[in-house]
């Protein structure tokens, strides 16, 4: 469960301010994978970032149950001097998994070869991101925050980045920004969308969606 309460997070800068969220009351049930739908700007990664703990909100709280992912595709918990295949290690000590398992299930997956064992720094963003999601996928999170991962890489690892994920939804919960509606449709269970710093929760896939799509049409006609 994911609760949110008055959360509110406002972004300042040279006298300008950004609304990502405007006291915000709503629980998110345990189990539930959620689209998070937006327009680009929206909010929707610094949202996933708050729910992690990464991002602070401005005022009020967010409670919750189970464990949480990082946001798959989030590097920034990486040491840029350590090898993937140490910061995988490291991770696991964390999360007290088993080390060699969760390394070898990473370098697999990743398909990094030997950059695998290359420090993250010189790590291209597409690679940062498929260490992010083997490693993501290798610890078996109660929710799992997931930042449109699956666009990284070529169709095959698109493809088996899926079937994973579809897996790891059999016996977890999710929140997923995505831009995606197939995707929503083929692994949520409801829509959130986060607009002007307002979240619109919807238990019915397919009115989050109409709900959202005549949003943007709206707003590209004004």
């Amino acid at each position: 469960m994911i609760e949110f309460r008055n959360l509110t997070k406002v972004f300042r800068l040279s006298g300008r301010s950004k609304v990502v969220a405007q006291n915000i009351n709503q629980v998110v049930p345990s189990g539930v994978a959620v689209a998070l739908l937006g327009s680009n700007g929206a909010g929707k990664s610094t949202l996933l970032q708050m729910i992690a703990g990464t991002i602070r909100p401005t005022s009020g709280v967010i409670r919750s149950t189970g464990s949480i992912s990082w946001p798959v595709g989030f590097a920034g918990s990486f040491h840029g001097d350590l090898t993937g295949s140490q910061n995988a290690r490291f991770l696991a000590r964390i999360y007290g998994v088993d080390t060699d398992e969760l390394v070898a299930f990473v370098d697999d997956f990743a398909g990094l070869g030997t950059h695998f064992h290359l420090p993250f720094r010189t790590y291209s963003s597409g690679m940062r991101s498929r260490l992010a999601f083997g490693i993501s996928m290798a610890i078996d999170f109660d929710t799992y925050l997931v930042d449109e991962i699956t666009a990284v890489g070529d169709q095959a690892f698109r493809t088996k980045s899926s079937r994973i994920f579809r897996d790891r939804l059999h016996r977890s919960g999710a929140v997923l920004a995505t831009h995606s509606m197939s995707q929503a449709r083929e692994l949520c269970d409801a829509v959130a969308v986060l607009d002007r710093g307002q979240l619109h929760y919807f238990d019915d896939i397919e009115d989050g969606i109409a709900w959202h799509q005549a949003n943007m049409q709206a707003v590209a006609n004004a």
